[in-house]
């Protein structure tokens, strides 16, 4: 008979992931301090901030090692050589895409003045515009935009995609990156999505924000440092363009840092995947991986093999 043997980062996880089958032993290994065992088939990491406990991999055997995130930035540097590794896709889509669109109608809709408001006291009845009707660059394609596109055309906008290479589905044509300085001045709202690489680090700078027509959202659910943050403090001042963020650079953003202070500009705490679909979602994950194993079947989202 197969066995396994698999590490997973606290209780919750292991109570989420329940019952498996028999010849697979679990502990619980945060990834901080030495492992305690020499080899494993499966290490889940924690959820954040376990980018620098993965050198605590180096000299333990692994099948592979999986992330309970999306984006995988800065592990090429961390992560031993000899592992195998795979990020959460399929885990934090819809969760995320959720949080893009709340950010996007909140500052369409002007839902922040209201309850500030209410908060006062007051009544405070003002006009908005709406999210119909409204052209969105989805600037990144991978799940999380597909995601965000289907609940964006529930909403009857125009959706433009642009990934790094230029291609085409279903959908229609989705654009290069080289195409945005002609389709940047089309957009009333641009959701930035994009994983973060040298490539993509201040893609969104001076001269890219300076392309927005007056008025435009810009949203960010990527990572903070695709966006330079100078330049968007420089261009939301006086409230030529708005900003939703959940996402920021540096992060957390420092109490008292001028963008709090901006009525344009609507800032969540990197929570985008942070719901109660992503426990039951990881689970799900981890039993697939481990499924795949015992049946000597490739793993699922691989990323990166160091």
């Amino acid at each position: 008979m197969n066995s396994l043997l698999v590490s997973l980062p606290d209780s919750v996880l292991r109570e989420a992931v329940g019952d498996l089958p028999a010849g697979v032993e679990v502990i619980e290994w945060a990834l901080d301090g030495p492992a305690p065992r020499p080899r494993f088939d499966l290490v889940v990491t924690p959820y954040m901030g376990a980018t620098d406990r993965l050198a605590h991999l180096a000299g333990v055997e692994t099948r592979l090692v999986q992330s309970q995130s999306i984006g995988y930035d800065g592990v090429d540097r961390v992560l031993p050589a000899g592992h195998v590794y795979a990020n959460a896709a399929s885990v934090h889509e819809t969760s995320t895409a959720e949080l893009a669109l709340a950010l996007i109608l909140a500052s369409q809709r002007g839902i922040p003045a209201f309850v500030r408001a209410a908060d006062a006291g007051e009544w405070a009845p003002a006009h908005h515009a709406s999210l119909a009707d409204r052209t969105v660059l989805l600037l990144g394609y991978g799940g999380v935009g597909r995601a965000i596109e289907s609940r964006l055309l529930a909403f009857e906008t125009t959706v433009i995609r642009v990934a790094r290479t230029a291609r085409s589905d279903e959908r229609g044509m989705i654009h290069g990156f080289e195409a945005l300085p002609e389709l940047l001045p089309q957009a009333d709202i641009v959701v930035v999505g994009v994983p973060l690489t040298i490539a993509t680090k201040h893609l969104v700078n001076d001269a890219f924000l300076g392309q927005l027509r007056d008025g435009a959202l810009l949203v960010n659910i990527a990572r903070g440092p695709v966006a330079d943050t100078d330049a968007l403090l420089a261009h939301a001042t006086g409230g030529r363009i708005r900003l939703a963020l959940d996402v920021t650079d540096p992060e957390p953003l420092p109490a008292g840092h001028p963008l709090f202070a901006l009525p344009n500009v609507i800032i969540s705490p990197h929570v985008g995947g942070a719901s109660s679909a992503m426990l039951p979602r990881m689970a799900r994950l981890v039993r697939e991986q481990i499924k795949r194993m015992l049946r000597d079947e490739p793993p699922l989202n691989v990323v990166l093999t160091s």
